[in-house]
């Protein structure tokens, strides 16, 4: 072997040992940023949700997982969360294997908006009102009438019509929100 080829196959070796390999990114940039729902609050959506083993939780922005864990763990429910960014399915995965219900739960990096959530009984959602909205011709398109909705800290009223939720509920100063579809 020649000193170049030598070289030349050091520097190819030292660059992929060397070079870390780039973090996954975000599909696209996320519409908001991550805050996780309070414990008391996952609890109290699932109750008012009436959430049973036989349902299909879709958390839509699921962060880290606390949401489809919980129905899992506490109703037997099957879960799926969706999140554009890989490091909340990161860390999502990471709790999923600790809470011992991976059987149940999964965790997609996609997008909400493209992603099939036609298999939900029970959509749970932290977005935006704004990103609600958006969402209200997708959930009413592709769930079944019935399908349970229920939003932390906001509602479907943003572009000015009014969307009164069936039920609402004061969690120690904040608003959880219940709708069935459709949504009108």
């Amino acid at each position: 072997m020649t000193a170049r080829r030598l070289i030349l196959l050091l520097a190819i070796l030292v660059t992929t040992v060397v070079v870390p390999a780039r973090a996954q990114q975000p599909l696209r940039s996320p519409d908001v940023i991550f805050v996780p729902t309070p414990q008391e609050v996952v609890d109290a959506m699932l109750k008012l949700a009436k959430v049973t083993k036989n349902d299909v939780i879709y958390d839509l922005g699921s962060g880290d997982g606390r949401i489809p864990i919980t129905a899992a763990k506490t109703y037997g429910a099957r879960g799926v969360g969706i999140d554009i960014d890989p490091q909340r399915i990161k860390e999502a995965t990471e709790n999923l294997k600790t809470a011992g219900v991976g059987d149940r739960v999964k965790f997609l990096n996609q997008d909400l908006f493209t992603t099939d959530i036609s298999e939900a009984t029970v959509v749970t959602l932290y977005l935006l009102p704004s990103l609600n909205v958006k969402l209200i011709p997708k959930l009413n398109k592709e769930l079944k009438p019935g399908t349970r909705i229920v939003s932390h800290a906001f509602d479907m009223s943003a572009d000015g019509t009014e969307r009164k939720p069936r039920e609402t509920l004061n969690v120690n100063g904040r608003t959880v929100y219940f709708w069935t579809i459709p949504i009108q």
